[in-house]
């Protein structure tokens, strides 16, 4: 079977001049690859990975170019044009990549970027994508843990923080008070499930909890000092921005680092920063 909006490893079949019609293991479907996307050494039932999508005429076309977005995922698109059917963004292939305006929450503008889910839709068959992004997430059943390390896209930005789609499944949000680095929306970066509420609301940290958060900073901490003579023009009383803009981790999480390794008689702490012993 040859899926649609997905990567599919399928064989040639048959040359035409167009290009080479490749098939799927039971020989039972087949899509052209136009002779653009043919390899030179490609001959009769050589493997070879494509992409499969709808050209202009709405037939299945096969690709080997990569789209920045695959069926069922979410990316961070940029509008090309819009026109009376809805916009169109450009995801790396020829044909641009629709967004019906029943699919918008406010009208597209060209050259601006959108976060986006793609889909099938129903009634046409055809790939199309989405700005109405909750339609797509769930919440029940969760598949994440607390403490948990999990994949994180930024995905908007609300009064207390950021909501973020989690491993392309849940919402969550991440807090702004806790969070130490410049993020934009459409950022990937990883997260910790920081809590689960009781209605499956997910609260994020940038940050690994507890003392796995302190650890993972404290050999950081140790090469910067290394790389600077032994020496870092910060202690406990630094300003936040200074540790952060310095060591890109917030005041909290340093404080309990260099606390640790003073502990251990790594370091010492002066007025004036710390010292590496």
């Amino acid at each position: 079977m040859i899926k649609l909006g997905e990567f599919n490893t399928l064989k040639a079949y048959r040359q035409t001049d167009n290009g080479v019609y490749l098939c799927d293991e039971e020989e039972l479907n087949e899509v052209l690859l136009p002779n653009k996307y043919v390899p030179d050494e490609m001959e009769k039932n050589n493997e070879i990975e494509v992409f499969i999508y709808k050209d202009s005429e709405d037939r299945l076309t096969a690709t080997t170019l990569t789209p920045k977005i695959l069926l069922n995922q979410f990316a961070y698109l940029k509008v090309k044009d819009v026109n009376r059917f809805g916009a169109f963004l450009d995801w790396g292939l020829e044909k641009d990549l629709m967004v019906p305006f029943s699919q918008q929450n406010k009208k597209m503008r060209p050259n601006a970027s959108y976060l986006v889910y793609l889909y099938i839709d129903e009634q046409t068959e055809r790939l199309v994508a989405s700005c109405k992004l909750r339609h797509f997430l769930q919440d029940e059943p969760l598949t994440v843990e607390k403490g948990e390390e999990v994949d994180l896209i930024i995905w908007e930005q609300t009064d207390i923080g950021y909501n973020v789609i989690i491993n392309n499944l849940h919402k969550g949000l991440v807090y702004k008070n806790e969070i130490f680095q410049r993020i934009n929306i459409g950022n990937r970066l990883k997260g910790f499930v920081k809590e689960i509420r009781e209605d499956n609301r997910i609260d994020i940290s940038l940050q690994k909890q507890g003392y796995g958060n302190v650890t993972s900073n404290i050999d950081p901490i140790t090469k910067a000092l290394q790389m600077n003579g032994g020496f870092l023009p910060l202690n406990d009383k630094s300003k936040p921005e200074e540790i952060y803009k310095r060591m890109k981790m917030s005041k909290k999480t340093f404080k309990k680092a260099i606390g640790a390794l003073y502990r251990e008689r790594k370091i010492r702490i002066e007025a004036d920063g710390i010292y590496l012993v």
